[in-house]
C-alpha cells in the first residue's frame, strides 16, 4: 500500500491546477479517496473528526448488500430451472443467475458512475460517493428478466432527475434506487408486473406467482399462497433479484446496526407501523387480503429489503431521532394500506417510502419546532422560579 501511496503522490501534481490533466482532477480525487482516507482537516471552530468518512460508510452498506446479492444470483437460477422442472446442481444455478444478474449490476454502475463523473467534472466538484450504494440497490430491486437498456435508462433517470437536479448526493429528497424502480413501473409496467417478469426465461406452463400476487387475486375468506411461510422467509420464491431472502437481508441489517450505519429506530418503527396497521385490518376482515396474518407482510414483497436498506437512507429519511420514529411508523402503515386497498398495485413498500421521503423534512421541522417551544417554556418557568426565589 505504501508503494501505491507513493505512486499517487508522484502523479497527483499532474491532476492539480496547472497540471497536464487538470480537467480530470475530480476523477483522480475520486479514485484517491476511494483507496485512502483523505487527509482533510478542519482549521476553524470546534469539530469532531470521525474515523470513517462517507466513502467508507457507503462501502459498509455495499458489504451489507452482498448476502442479498449472492442469494439473489442463486435464486434467479433456482427459479429458472424450477420453472422448467429441471433438477440441476448448485453451481449450474449460480452460473445461470450470474449471467442474468451481473450484467444488470455492470450496466447500473457504468451508466450511473459515468453520469456522476461527468457532472463532477462539469461543476469542478469532487465525485459524490452516494452512487456506490445506489449502483447496487438499483439492480437488486429489479426483476431478473428486465432488458439491459431499461436498466440504463432508469439509472440515468434516477441519477439525473432523482439526484443531480437537486444538487447531487446529500441534496436529493427521493431515494434514487426507488426513483429508478418507480420510473420503470410507470413507464414500462409490462416489464415490472405480472407473473412472467419475476422468473428469468420462465417456462410458459409454470405459474410464477409471487406471494403478493396470490394475496391480491385471492377471493373468498382466505388466501391460498403458492409458497410456504418457510420458503418466504428463506427466499425460495420468485421476486426482485435481492428482495426475496429475509435471512440474507437480516444478515445485512446486523452489519448495518453493529457498525452504526443503519438506523435501528427507523427499522423498528417500520415494523411497529406494519404490525399496528396489519392487526387493524385483521379486525376488519372485509376480504381475503385483510384476513392475511399481519406477520405475512414482513415476508412478502420488498418489505424486509425496503425496511433495512431503503427506509434507512440517511439522506432521504428523517434526521431527528423522534422524527425517525414517526417516519418509519408511517411507512409501515402505508405499506399495509397500499397493499390491501390498492388493487392495481399489490406492493406498497416503494410507494410508502417515496411518499414519506417527501414528508421527511416536514416531520423534522415539526420535531425541531416542538423542541424549541418546549425549551422556551422550560426557560420561562426557570426564570419565574428564580424571580420568586430572589423575591423571598
Amino acid at each position: 500500500m505504501k508503494s501505491l501511496r507513493n505512486y499517487l503522490d508522484k502523479i497527483k501534481p499532474q491532476f492539480q491546477k496547472g497540471g497536464k490533466y487538470e480537467k480530470l482532477h475530480s476523477t483522480f480525487d475520486a479514485f484517491e479517496t476511494f483507496l485512502f482516507v483523505p487527509p482533510h482537516t478542519t482549521h476553524v471552530g470546534s469539530h469532531i473528526r470521525d474515523a470513517i468518512d462517507m466513502k467508507r460508510t457507503m462501502s459498509i452498506v455495499v458489504i451489507a448488500l452482498i448476502p442479498a446479492l449472492l442469494f439473489g444470483i442463486w435464486n434467479v437460477g433456482h427459479q429458472h430451472f424450477l420453472s422448467h422442472a429441471m433438477d440441476v446442481g448448485f453451481w449450474d444455478k449460480v452460473g445461470f443467475g450470474a449471467l442474468k444478474v451481473l450484467p444488470i449490476v455492470v450496466v447500473s454502475y457504468v451508466v450511473g458512475l459515468s453520469i456522476e463523473f461527468a457532472f463532477a467534472q462539469y461543476r469542478g466538484h469532487e465525485v459524490n460517493e452516494g452512487f456506490l450504494v445506489s449502483g447496487m440497490l438499483i439492480p437488486l430491486v429489479l426483476p431478473p428478466d428486465i432488458p439491459l437498456w431499461m436498466v440504463a435508462v432508469a439509472t440515468a433517470f434516477a441519477v439525473i432527475i432523482g439526484k443531480e437536479v437537486f444538487g447531487g448526493t446529500g441534496m436529493n429528497i427521493l431515494n434514487p434506487a426507488l426513483t429508478a424502480r418507480a420510473f420503470l413501473f410507470f413507464a414500462y409496467p409490462a416489464f415490472m408486473s405480472g407473473d412472467k417478469v419475476w422468473i428469468a426465461e420462465k417456462a410458459d406452463t409454470f405459474s410464477g406467482a409471487t406471494p403478493l400476487a396470490d394475496a391480491a387475486i385471492a377471493t373468498g375468506g382466505s388466501v391460498e399462497f403458492s409458497h410456504s411461510l418457510s420458503d418466504m422467509f428463506w427466499g425460495f420464491i420468485p421476486g426482485s433479484i435481492g428482495e426475496t431472502s429475509v435471512v440474507a437481508i437480516l444478515i445485512g441489517a446486523v452489519i448495518l446496526l453493529v457498525t452504526g450505519v443503519g438506523s435501528w429506530r427507523i427499522m423498528l418503527s417500520v415494523i411497529l407501523g406494519t404490525t399496528v396497521a396489519g392487526l387493524l385490518v385483521n379486525l376488519v376482515g372485509s376480504n381475503a387480503y385483510t384476513n392475511v396474518p399481519f406477520y405475512y407482510h414482513f415476508l412478502m414483497g420488498g418489505f424486509a429489503f425496503g425496511t433495512v436498506f431503503m427506509a434507512t437512507d440517511p439522506v432521504t429519511a428523517a434526521q431527528t431521532n423522534r422524527g425517525k420514529w414517526w417516519f418509519g411508523f408511517f411507512i409501515g402503515v402505508l405499506v399495509v394500506i397500499v397493499r390491501i386497498f390498492n388493487p392495481a398495485y399489490p406492493e406498497g413498500v416503494m410507494l410508502a417510502i417515496l411518499l414519506m421521503n417527501v414528508f421527511a423534512p416536514l416531520i423534522d421541522h415539526y420535531v425541531v419546532e416542538s423542541n424549541i417551544k418546549r425549551r422556551l417554556k422550560r426557560a420561562k418557568a426557570n426564570t419565574k422560579l428564580q424571580t420568586k426565589v430572589g423575591a423571598v
